[in-house]
């Protein structure tokens, strides 16, 4: 395996033209690809894909460093497509155009062309739709590729049309495997007791590019008399602290659950523990931001209103602020959320209502709150009835606004917790009056 990785040539050791250890340790097959063997392994999907001779266009999705540059380049020289690389963040329609007139040039002698998109979900709507022509008809095989959730950045009709295959951070295991090929290439050992090693694979944070840029700024460092760093000595060298937990692993979904959970349960102490442990990794504040709105509403809801527009005001001056002082603020909206009245009627209320919409399929509307603009509509009926509710007493006409078939149906039921205590006495004031008005009391 070894002789895999040696130098490209003798002059490489010596060449004064810098080549970093990544690129010169990347992968020539995609059997030699390390950390994404679900994609590129014996039975990957990848792999089944380059021996059937043909690709479908794909995105690729997963962290930075996990190969996605890498393999889309081997996937062309696999198949003997053309490639072409863009990136959305360089790149914008004229690029977009001369890349499938050539594309289409090729196409006309034989030849596809494979166009690799790098940060995809940078270019906007309309660019996204100026794929669409050019994948439907063959022009090009699109491989785009994309640290964040396509469900939410790029467009459907250009998801309708490929695959997404997810990239999984790299492992203490692959990161390890990346480590050794790069001490065998240079026939060196890394200057690192075993501690010191751990604390470099945690320092990669899951990102095969960053374990090796760090690998070259040890050796780069190492001691003058050679011996091996130590844990501390090696953080001191580097001015970088390993994260205390992978993001990209258990630990990330452990701590935003334990987070969340304490929140739920009222305890601002537990809460702002696991808060600080997200902080002190380095998790993305975003994230954080984001989970905390989902708190709000899922776990407090009515009960306080006020939760949701803390919370969004927290995030907002993160924005703002950023990391220094917008921490202070997502640790506000944290104790607030923590130490709110608990509710989940509204989350309850929302998931029946999904059931009971789906279920039922396209139930009109009842036709005295249906709007009729035309003769025809209102010789229907539509609108026939209606009472508008400010010209009645107490601003309430006690009219049924569900489909027929639905009649008296309810999703929404607050407890006696906070703010959803005076919105229940308010729905039973209402239930009270449209009985009186229908007759039934």
């Amino acid at each position: 395996m070894a002789d895999l990785f040696k130098a490209d040539s003798p002059s490489d050791e010596t060449s004064k033209t810098y080549r970093p250890l990544a690129d010169r340790l990347r992968p020539q097959s995609l059997s030699e690809v390390v950390g994404q063997e679900h994609l590129t392994g014996e039975n990957g999907t990848l792999t089944k894909m380059v021996r059937s001779g043909t690709l479908g266009s794909l995105i690729f999705w997963g962290p930075p460093g996990t190969g996605k540059t890498t393999i889309a380049r081997l996937l062309a020289g696999e198949t003997d497509y053309a490639i072409e690389q863009i990136s959305a963040v360089f790149s914008g329609v004229a690029d977009l155009k001369k890349v499938f007139e050539s594309a289409k040039l090729r196409r006309t002698n034989g030849i596809t062309t494979l166009l690799f998109v790098d940060e995809i979900h940078r270019f906007n709507k309309a660019q996204q739709d100026s794929f669409l022509p050019v994948m439907e008809n063959g022009t090009i095989v699109l491989v785009g590729a994309t640290t964040e959730n396509p469900s939410f950045e790029l467009n459907a009709a250009l998801l309708s049309r490929a695959s997404v295959l997810t990239f999984k951070s790299h492992t203490a295991q692959s990161l390890e495997t990346l480590l050794s090929r790069s001490e065998a290439l240079l026939d060196k050992k890394l200057p690192l007791d075993e501690e010191a090693r751990a604390t470099l694979l945690r320092m990669a944070d899951g990102d095969g590019r960053a374990i090796l840029s760090l690998a070259e700024e040890v050796w780069r460092t190492a001691k003058p008399d050679g011996s091996d760093y130590n844990a501390q000595e090696l953080q001191d060298t580097l001015q970088r602290r390993a994260p205390i937990y992978d993001k990209g692993a258990d630990g990330h979904y452990n701590l935003i659950s334990a987070l969340h959970k304490s929140v739920r349960g009222s305890d601002p102490n537990a809460a702002l523990y696991y808060l600080a442990r997200m902080m002190e990794a380095g998790e993305d504040r975003r994230f954080i931001g984001r989970r905390l709105v989902v708190m709000a509403s899922e776990d407090i809801g009515n009960a306080d209103p006020q939760a949701l527009v803390v919370t969004m005001a927290a995030t907002q001056a993160f924005d703002f602020l950023g990391e220094a002082e917008g921490d202070r603020a997502l640790a506000q909206a944290c104790v607030y959320l923590a130490t709110a009245p608990k509710s989940n009627a509204v989350y309850l209320a929302h998931k029946m209502s999904r059931v009971v919409a789906s279920q039922h399929g396209s139930l009109v509307p009842p036709k005295h709150i249906l709007n009729a603009p035309t003769k025809l509509m209102k010789g229907e009926g539509y609108g026939d009835g209606y009472k508008y509710d400010h010209d009645e007493p107490d601003a309430f006409s006690g009219q049924s606004y569900m489909p027929d078939e639905l009649d008296g149906m309810q999703f929404y039921y607050p407890n006696e917790r906070g703010f959803e205590r005076e919105i229940k006495k308010r729905l039973d004031y209402w239930q009270n009056l449209r009985e009186v008005k229908n007759g039934k009391k």
